[in-house]
């Protein structure tokens, strides 16, 4: 591959991973516009995604001799489960702002945790990154201790360490299939939430049932091929740092069309712990570069 061709294809990456996370940023808007209990919003997304991503994968077969170790299958599938159903709900206990930015703080989670998973062992930056995050963590919770805000926040974090956690599972499953594991995510999303839709049944009209569907086949589907497009052609560092738009855009389009503003404590968190988590992110695609 000659460097004209190779600069396009690495060009080519960041543009569709950029679109990836730009689709993202629209989840805490249409979470917060649509009046249904988080799970049911979170089964009804991912079974739409589901049928999405199994049209294009009937018509795209993966390549044959790609198999997927059961238990890494369903660690990865379920990790994922657990990181939609955490973040959907703390988008409804907290400010959009807050669920995004908490959960950001999973780059530096994926690295403690791939220490233990994968032996991956973390480099001086992540654990600086970690004193950092811990730091912005203290300031989202200084003003909602004992309020719905602060339920909202911790399952923001927990939602952080589940994309941490799959994130890992994902990498371990480099010489599989991914593919399956995001089928198969969406898949235990949705049969979960099926007793959630009998206890609270969803109302059907044009106002939920459009951005359902926009959530499920665009948000979540077709960002889910971009993202596995892109991740391809550049490293996971540089996908990390293109997709730094959706924490950014994501409370920008509540605030504008809900007018929902998140408190000063809460951006200067986020501010931290954005820039604690690209900081450290840069420094390692310095060091990839030098070896």
């Amino acid at each position: 591959m000659n460097s004209v061709t190779s600069k396009k294809q690495h060009l080519t990456g960041q543009l569709t991973v950029f679109a990836s996370a730009f689709l993202w940023s629209t989840s805490g808007l249409f979470i917060k516009l649509i009046d249904w209990h988080p799970i049911v919003i979170s089964g009804s997304r991912s079974f739409l995604a589901f049928v999405f991503l199994l049209i294009v994968r009937l018509i795209s077969p993966p390549p044959k001799g790609k198999k997927n170790p059961p238990v890494l299958l369903w660690a990865c599938a379920l990790s994922l489960t657990f990181t939609i159903f955490t973040f959907v709900t703390a988008n409804k206990l907290t400010a959009s702002a807050n669920a995004i930015l908490l959960q950001y703080s999973a780059p530096v989670w994926a690295a403690l945790l791939g220490w233990r998973l994968a032996r991956e062992k973390p480099s001086w930056e992540h654990w600086v990154a970690l004193v950092f995050v811990t730091g912005g963590l203290l300031l989202f919770f200084r003003d909602s201790l004992g309020s719905g805000a602060s339920t909202g926040n911790t399952l923001s974090i927990i939602s952080g360490v589940f994309l941490g956690a799959h994130t890992v599972f994902l990498r371990m499953l480099k010489d599989g299939d991914p593919r399956d594991a995001m089928l198969l995510a969406h898949l235990s999303t949705a049969v979960l939430s099926v007793p959630f839709i009998f206890l609270y049944p969803p109302t059907l009209n044009v106002s939920t049932v459009l951005p359902i569907l926009y959530m499920g086949a665009i948000q979540m589907g077709l960002s889910s091929l971009l993202m596995s497009y892109g991740i391809k052609r550049i490293s996971a560092i540089q996908a990390m740092l293109t997709s730094i738009i959706e924490p950014i855009l994501n409370p920008v389009w509540v605030m504008l069309i809900i007018g929902e503003k998140p408190s000063m404590p809460a951006l200067a968190g986020g501010a931290i712990i954005i820039t604690a988590v690209v900081t450290s992110s840069i420094i390692g695609m310095r060091r990839e570069e030098k070896t």
